[in-house]
């Protein structure tokens, strides 16, 4: 486990399954995700079985917080398209819980997730896709140190309209490490 102040990651279990597809099937929180189209169980189980067949360092995790004595799953990250030669990846997360969005949980996670990609995997960048109408995480990236690179302009088509595509990154000769004062 990858366990910080008030978040910890871990590995994905079968039992979290049905959570997911929870999550991945509320509106609300596909909006920010590259999906737009509701998930079925069958599907996630899967995509479930998929990704025990690749190599570990490209599982996802789940984000869970501390709440009491017990820990709950609230959502999960990982990386992506990671290029050992090049030394970078793609981070991915969401909060699928709602309530408990705008809490700091999602900038903690990926604090902790690009500790994780530097100091673990000994990666040089770690970049990743947002749309432009998401506020909350643009602003979470850019508290973990995440510095805007670029867009796709007018490369989403959501609830009628375009958005552009933003690419930030964070290269580790840029990264503070701790960032929780910010």
């Amino acid at each position: 486990m990858i366990i910080g102040e008030r978040v910890r990651l871990r590995a994905p279990a079968r039992e979290d399954l049905l959570k997911f597809v929870a999550w991945l099937n509320d509106p609300e929180v596909r909006q920010g995700l590259a999906l737009h189209l509701p998930i079925s169980i069958d599907q996630e189980q899967r995509w479930y079985d998929s990704m025990l067949e690749r190599p570990n360092d490209e599982h996802p995790l789940v984000i869970e917080i501390r709440s009491g004595e017990a820990w709950v799953p609230v959502g999960n990250c990982g990386f992506i398209n990671i290029d050992w030669r090049n030394r970078s990846a793609e981070l991915g997360i969401f909060i699928g819980e709602k309530s408990y969005w705008n809490q700091g949980y999602g900038t903690e996670a990926v604090q902790l997730l690009t500790r994780h990609g530097f100091e673990t995997l000994n990666l040089n960048r770690i970049y990743l896709r947002v749309f432009e109408n998401n506020r909350r995480a643009i602003r979470s990236y850019e508290k973990a140190g995440f510095i805007d690179e670029g867009r796709m302009r007018q490369a989403e088509f959501q609830q009628g309209g375009y958005l552009d595509l933003l690419f930030m990154s964070v290269l580790r000769s840029e990264w503070g490490g701790d960032r929780d004062n910010e």
